[in-house]
């Protein structure tokens, strides 16, 4: 079957700060994170680069044949890179840009200049909005409403230039009011809900109900392994949240995501969606259109490679 993530990361480096504590690439697979050293990636990237071209083998690998970059304030803005990646893998990669909505930054004319580069889309990490920092010293923070006039100008600007929206919500119901207003407003506006509408939180039948009000509007599963990470691999529960989910808005609705690479470091990146392959929950068909059928249509991937399986050694 086409198998597509539709929620992964790169960086070349990750340099800033975030409420005001570090973030920092080191070696070994490590970062310093919110001040606290932890494995990000798998020790054996070595040098803190998490490369298109190291994914890529890890997607042939698995058989999985394009992939949807977002991106997160806590990795440091990607645009340069990612804008590379897309010039030269534009068959494997649909590449999200992002702005800075912190410190009273212009964050419309940062979305301008994303829209008038080779980037598909704007990832929106909309959780980060519900206390925004106003100044650089991190002292005085504001809510960043979705339905406010700035910001529903930022999303009539991505409807009328083509851009799909990459939407994480706060694992509240704070922002569903807002995200549905938005919705109703821009009917033309492609948006993938993040993180399988935070599956483990109250939030969870809300957010991703809010397919409910677009033709365009898409949950995807980025992070689902991690969610529920204390269950672990084979994730009986995460099957369980997709079978409902799919009762709630249909399964056509419904797409895989990884969250690359930060999940490998617990698992294997096949292993992050070989749990639906395996499930006796999910039809033949389901799993098709979950893992790959849905996100080729709705995000326009239409010259992906053969990827035959390669037996391991040890096989």
């Amino acid at each position: 079957m086409t198998i597509i993530d539709a929620h992964s990361h790169l960086w070349l480096k990750q340099d800033t700060r975030v409420e005001g504590k570090r973030i920092l690439s080191k070696r070994n697979g490590r970062s310093i994170f919110l001040d606290e050293e932890v494995q990000m990636l798998p020790p054996f990237m070595v040098d803190g680069v998490n490369s298109a071209e190291v994914f890529l083998s890890n997607m042939d690998y698995a058989q999985v044949g394009g992939a949807v970059v977002v991106q997160e304030i806590i990795d440091g803005n990607q645009n340069d890179y990612l804008t590379t990646v897309q010039g030269h893998y534009p068959d494997r990669f649909f590449c999200m840009g992002m702005v800075e909505f912190r410190y009273g930054a212009d964050f419309l004319a940062e979305a301008e200049m994303v829209a008038g580069s080779n980037l598909k889309g704007l990832a929106i990490p909309g959780h980060r909005l519900l206390s925004v920092p106003t100044s650089t010293d991190e002292q005085h923070f504001e809510t960043l409403h979705l339905n406010s006039e700035k910001m529903m100008q930022l999303f009539k600007l991505l409807e009328d230039k083509g851009l799909v929206l990459s939407m994480c919500l706060g694992d509240n119901l704070a922002q569903i009011g807002e995200m549905k207003e938005v919705i109703e407003e821009c009917p033309r506006l492609k948006v993938a809900i993040g993180h399988f509408g935070m599956v483990t939180t109250a939030s969870f039948e809300q957010q991703v109900k809010l397919a409910l009000h677009g033709e365009n509007v898409r949950i995807e599963a980025g992070g689902i392994t991690w969610l529920f990470n204390s269950e672990f691999y084979p994730y009986p529960s995460a099957i369980m949240a997709i079978r409902q989910a799919a009762d709630w808005v249909g399964m056509d609705r419904l797409m895989w995501g990884s969250d690359y690479p930060r999940t490998i470091t617990a698992i294997t990146y096949k292993m992050s969606y070989d749990f639906v392959t395996k499930s006796n929950e999910l039809s033949d068909e389901e799993k098709a259109m979950f893992l790959g059928a849905n996100a080729q249509r709705f995000y326009g991937f239409d010259a992906l490679p053969d990827l035959p399986y390669i037996k391991n050694m040890s096989e």
